[in-house]
């Protein structure tokens, strides 16, 4: 079995365990409001802020016998460059406050996401943030595309208001391709475990975001009318 079959086989929980996640299953339902699309936004550009100086940092971390990996780092960061800024623009389009959240702070959560992104490359194995770039890839492809429909329409918002959520849909498709083909070239059994271990914390971490956001308030349902004895 490759690498990239034995990955999603043994974080098959872990992943569960993030759609689990009381917003995402209401989404779905279409259970959505602006202020918790807005709260998942700002959490988004947060994290999504440092996925470029987390590529560049992993890139200079790597072992002498891990340069292959180089190239591949290049583009990802090519290809990440400005994202978060497509994230602001899209508050704006919902109406809420980017530079707000531009100087913000993100919540416990995400905090806490991205500071183990780093420790796991400074402090442990630099390969382990392919954990982190399999589950949000791998979420991205999903539900990204289908959490936009499920907001956009209910909520009538327009489109410029999905760039980030449908420009990962699309391009994570190609991402989660490539990340396959580099994942099958991790041959040492440690740097796979690490993988394996870094990938079940993120969904977990990743998970808490989404837990950390508030619930749309749905409508109550009309009281039932008592039946006489």
């Amino acid at each position: 079995m490759s690498f990239h079959a034995q990955l999603l086989q043994q974080t098959v929980q872990a992943r569960m365990g993030l759609l689990s996640a009381p917003i995402i299953q209401g989404c779905l339902r279409g259970e959505v409001s602006l202020p918790s699309y807005i709260a998942f936004l700002t959490e988004a550009y947060h994290h999504v802020k440092h996925t470029v100086p987390l590529l560049q940092a992993c890139q200079a971390a790597l072992p002498a016998h891990h340069a292959w990996l180089k190239p591949a780092l290049d583009e990802y960061v090519e290809e990440e460059k400005g994202h978060e800024e497509w994230i602001l623009d899209d508050i704006r389009a919902c109406g809420g406050d980017a530079e707000a959240v531009r100087h913000g702070r993100p919540g416990h959560a995400a905090e806490v996401m991205v500071a183990y992104a780093y420790d796991t490359i400074q402090r442990g194995n630099p390969l382990g943030f392919f954990g982190m770039v399999h589950v949000l890839e791998g979420t991205s492809v999903s539900l990204a595309l289908l959490a936009a429909d499920s907001i956009q329409k209910p909520l009538n918002l327009p489109d410029s208001a999905f760039s980030y959520l449908r420009s990962h849909g699309t391009l994570d498709q190609e991402h989660t391709a490539h990340f396959q083909l580099l994942m099958d070239q991790i041959s040492d059994p440690q740097d796979q475990a690490d993988i394996v271990h870094s990938a079940k914390a993120f969904f977990r971490l990743y998970g808490d975001v989404f837990r950390g956001l508030p619930l749309p308030q749905m409508a109550a349902q009309p009281a039932r009318e008592a039946v006489a004895a």
